[in-house]
């Protein structure tokens, strides 16, 4: 399904943050949002899943708008993201990380819960299975029974990645995956990426590191001062004299 934006308009008292953007996002794509900072990135990331409520503007998923819609609503709708910031339990493990992820899919009430039902224990197994190949999937399956707390940043973000999976979305935003991280680590964060949107699930990142970007991307739409100067392939981008003033400059040769 695609999601559509159309004048996403969000002020803040006199501020203008974003100014009427209209854009979409393909289904089965990976698009990244670049732009420089403050240029209402991560506003629109908000905006689109109710973090945040629109001044103007109207938000659709397939034939569904999300518009006023509350954050959990949005999730059950099939979309969810990440944050800039590692949003995960610290004090429990990667797989009880995961299983968190995954109470949206949860079908027992809370006294057959209580009673143990066989259901309920056949219902846990299941998301157990889950959970695990998850572990698998992003590389962490050595960090399984581990405590988030104790591992480094690159690998709590890929268990934050690993909780947004789990509720099996349609389209996953991820703000800013590769931030903080190194090389290497953006280079392993970056093939699960191009993973996911092959296994079919649409991807739409905000993210700061133009190697990535343009080494992934189908679309790239630039943001600058709240208004969108530039959209298409990361070839195109590149080389628009907008996009050159605006955000790349001298690195344009190197992204």
């Amino acid at each position: 399904m695609t999601l559509r934006v159309r004048d996403l308009t969000v002020r803040f008292g006199g501020v203008t943050a974003l100014g009427g953007v209209s854009f979409d996002v393909r289904a089965n794509s990976i698009t990244s949002l670049i732009g420089p900072n403050g240029a209402g990135k991560t506003t629109a990331f908000n905006a689109i899943t109710g973090y945040l409520r629109a001044t103007r503007g109207q938000v659709t998923f397939g034939n569904q708008s999300i518009s006023g819609l509350r954050p959990c609503a949005i999730a059950r709708r099939g979309i969810v993201r990440t944050f800039q910031k590692t949003s995960v339990f610290p004090a429990l493990s990667v797989r009880d990380n995961i299983l968190t992820g995954m109470h949206l899919r949860g079908q027992a009430g809370v006294w057959s819960v209580l009673l143990r039902r066989p259901h309920v224990r056949a219902e846990e197994a299941t998301l157990r299975r889950e959970a695990n190949a998850i572990v698998d999937f992003v590389g962490l399956t050595h960090r399984r029974d581990a405590i988030a707390s104790a591992l480094p940043y690159g690998e709590l973000r890929l268990v934050e990645l690993a909780v947004a999976l789990a509720a099996r979305p349609s389209i996953l935003l991820l703000d800013e995956p590769a931030a903080g991280m190194t090389g290497t680590e953006k280079d392993v964060i970056a093939r699960l990426i191009r993973t996911i949107r092959d296994r079919g699930m649409t991807v739409f990142l905000v993210e700061h590191d133009m190697r990535v970007v343009m080494g992934l991307s189908d679309t790239v739409i630039v943001l600058n001062h709240g208004a969108i100067i530039a959209e298409g392939s990361p070839a195109a981008v590149q080389t628009h004299p907008d996009v050159i003033r605006a955000y790349l400059g001298t690195a344009r040769a190197d992204a």
